[in-house]
């Protein structure tokens, strides 16, 4: 065949090879069939990858959204409740026993803290089945609980401490926060919280012990036969006895008759009322009854600090700047405690001011309309 030949620029010509089969190789020009199968396989085996990742996600989502479903501390649309109080207790379970047995993503003492808040709910919920449960039940299931919650109680109540001597010298930075002592004294109740936290955290043989008990009431729990009467019938009889208690507790306070434990008698009374509203959907009254909690809680975390000071010449509370520290410091709890015990009764006179027959007859129709909702 005749040789090719390309003008390059002007009166310049190079030679090409001739258009003929290849005799090795291939020609230059012609593009591998590899390249691209390897780069559909390559596109094939992401696409399956990625769907494998989309579906596992999906599979995640719902698992916590149900996982979330069965934790809410409240009973769902159209569920009835016998079903509603039975997935609470399991739930708050599931959720104290995943804390406390570290599989749970908060820190350590966050999460002992978050587990004696799931204990209270729970100790609610039982209270509220007191007559559903019978005696012997209700007084087995509820001293586990109360146990419990004593043995991790030791690092949140040095917080609790901490927390209420700032809040009073926020409150009165010239009075006390910038006198010596009182500073001194929040160093070491700093050191006694940290000593606190660290002997729960490493306490082991505690948690073990509390998570044994809380496994054994979940397994008890799961096979509790509630009946399936109507509306609120199931915890009507509990939540009358609770609304009474404290109604009393709130009337003899009035009269002047009691003091500093009765207070703390009347807190948890209302607490109890809180949680059962909100196990019931009742909103407006959970949130009256959890702002007289807060306010009960107030004063008795001040009657606590109170008598947590060392005595008049102790360390840090030594000398004439100690003792004028510690009587300014018990002067102005005293005057806050006065306030929120007023405060207090004012909101319990609101809260408590129907007779327990009325209150009850109230809470059937705002159940009935929340349920349809």
């Amino acid at each position: 065949m005749a040789a090719n030949w390309t003008a390059v620029r002007r009166r310049l010509t190079v030679r090409r090879a001739a258009h003929r089969p290849p005799l090795g190789g291939r020609q230059l020009g012609h593009s591998s069939i590899v390249a691209p199968l390897a780069a559909t396989l390559v596109a094939t085996v992401a696409v399956g990858i990625g769907v494998a990742f989309a579906q596992a996600e999906r599979t995640r989502r719902a698992a916590r959204k149900q996982r979330k479903r069965e934790r809410r501390f409240t009973q769902l649309t159209g569920e009835p409740l016998g079903e509603a109080l039975r997935r609470m207790a399991l739930g708050q379970l599931d959720l104290a026993i995943e804390l406390l047995s570290g599989s749970g993503n908060l820190p350590d003492a966050k999460a002992i803290h978050e587990t004696r808040k799931a204990l209270k709910r729970l100790r609610a919920l039982v209270g509220l089945l007191r007559e559903e449960l019978g005696e012997p039940r209700f007084k087995r299931e509820h001293a586990i609980l109360r146990n419990a919650a004593r043995r991790l109680a030791s690092a949140r109540d040095a917080e609790v401490m901490v927390e209420t001597l700032d809040a009073l010298l926020q409150r009165h930075p010239r009075k006390l926060a910038r006198r010596r002592p009182l500073i001194e004294l929040r160093k070491r109740l700093v050191a006694e919280r940290a000593a606190a936290a660290q002997r729960t955290l490493d306490d082991q043989a505690t948690r073990e012990e509390v998570l044994r008990e809380l496994r054994g009431l979940r397994e008890r729990a799961r096979c509790w036969d509630l009946s399936d009467r109507p509306g609120i019938a199931i915890v009507e009889h509990d939540l009358r006895r609770v609304y009474r208690q404290g109604r009393e507790r709130e009337r003899r306070l009035t009269r002047g008759k009691g003091g500093a434990h009765a207070m703390h008698a009347w807190r948890k009374r209302v607490k109890d009322l809180r949680y059962a509203a909100e196990i019931l959907h009742l909103r407006p009254l959970a949130r009256r009854a959890d702002r007289l909690g807060e306010v009960l809680g107030e004063e008795h975390d001040l009657v606590v600090l109170a008598g947590l000071l060392p005595p008049p010449g102790r360390a840090p509370l030594q000398g004439k700047r100690g003792k004028r520290a510690r009587k300014a410091l018990l002067k102005r709890i005293a005057r806050r405690r006065r306030r929120l015990r007023k405060r207090a009764l004012r909101e319990g006179e609101r809260l408590y001011r129907r007779r327990p027959k009325k209150f009850l007859r109230r809470v059937r129709s705002a159940h009935r309309r929340t349920s349809r909702i």
